[in-house]
């Protein structure tokens, strides 16, 4: 009996501590992180307080982050800051060529005037959708995290799939964005382009001070970009997540996850964020990457740079993956 409970202690003092941490974050930061860096921060911890029982799977965890999350998280700190300077300096912005291909799909309406006109009420009368708008847009922060951490946890091959897919598609639209620079609808509206609309998002975030977008520590350069607008990554990235998630099931309730993307789309469209022709743009960027991504050629260059850094000793081989069910440290056999 006191054996078991020692274990017990054990078992449960990461997570406490763990939930310490985030606790102490949260109040440092005023809400709850939606900053990549911290973030990242955030999982990384979450996974050692997770791995923290055994040794072995400590090890393994260790080297799994420097082998497949440090990469990745340097890709996307690195797009973030090409992001921040492909701000229209070097290029002309655009707008009119989306506003028109937006009247046409919108047989003569701006569809983000037209919803605005129809169900937004000011500020100080903001209604329920009005906040499912502001979390369906926010949710984009965290999604694809912790939708990779959980890949990491089960499957590292997975993760480093989309991994590759998030970073490509990053990269292809930051490309993009120092090639066509291009003002959203707010900022439109702010020049008298289309008739005059609200910055949804920045409205309601006022009322909802719960998420933080701080980072963790003072930085002097900022990664923020106006006229990033195509393609839109939070309809790309969405529809990325319910493509690979959706190829992976077989349940007819995998179709649920294309509400994801649509409901992303209409929280961009009637916020001001986005045209609807920054939403296709960015669909189709997603599936381009998609398509190339889930190419047998492409798994067989990923599967043979897994075994040239299995053969190192640096990633887990099948049957040393930890399994978190149980009331014991196990090994997982795949």
């Amino acid at each position: 009996m006191r054996r078991l409970n020692v274990r017990l202690v054990l078992r449960t003092f990461p997570l406490v501590a763990y939930a310490a941490i985030v606790a102490w974050i949260v109040i440092r930061l005023h809400g709850v992180p939606a900053s990549r860096e911290v973030l990242v921060i955030v999982v990384l911890v979450g996974l050692l307080a997770a791995s923290a029982t055994s040794v072995s799977r400590l090890r393994r965890l260790i080297t799994g982050v420097a082998v497949d999350w440090f990469p990745f998280v340097a890709m996307l700190a690195l797009y973030d800051l090409v992001r921040g300077y492909a701000d229209g300096l070097w290029l002309p912005t655009h707008a009119l060529p989306q506003i028109r291909v937006d009247r046409a799909l919108g047989f003569g309406a701006v569809p983000t005037v037209w919803l605005q006109h129809r169900l937004w009420h000011g500020g100080g009368h903001l209604r329920w959708y009005d906040y499912v708008t502001w979390l369906t847009y926010v949710s984009y922060f965290f999604v694809p995290t912790i939708v990779l951490a959980i890949l990491w946890w089960q499957s590292r091959d997975e993760f480093r799939r989309l991994a590759t897919m998030v970073v490509a598609l990053a990269f292809a639209g930051c490309a993009t964005y120092v090639l066509f620079p291009a003002v959203p609808p707010w900022m439109a509206g702010q020049e008298g382009l289309i008739p005059p609309v609200h910055h949804v998002i920045a409205v309601v975030s006022a009322h909802t001070p719960v998420i933080s977008f701080k980072p963790l520590w003072k930085r002097g350069t900022l990664y923020a970009n106006n006229v990033a607008a195509i393609p839109s990554l939070h309809a790309a990235f969405t529809m990325l997540i319910a493509l690979y998630l959706a190829g992976k099931r077989r349940s007819p309730l995998r179709h649920l996850l294309w509400l994801y993307p649509l409901a992303m789309a209409f929280a961009l469209v009637y916020s001001a964020e986005h045209y609807v022709t920054d939403i296709l743009i960015g669909w189709l960027y997603a599936f381009a990457v998609y398509a190339i991504g889930t190419n047998p050629r492409f798994a067989l260059m990923l599967g043979q740079l897994g075994r040239s850094l299995g053969s190192t000793g640096l990633l887990p081989q099948r049957g040393d993956v930890p399994s978190i069910e149980g009331s014991s440290v196990t090994r997982a056999t795949r």
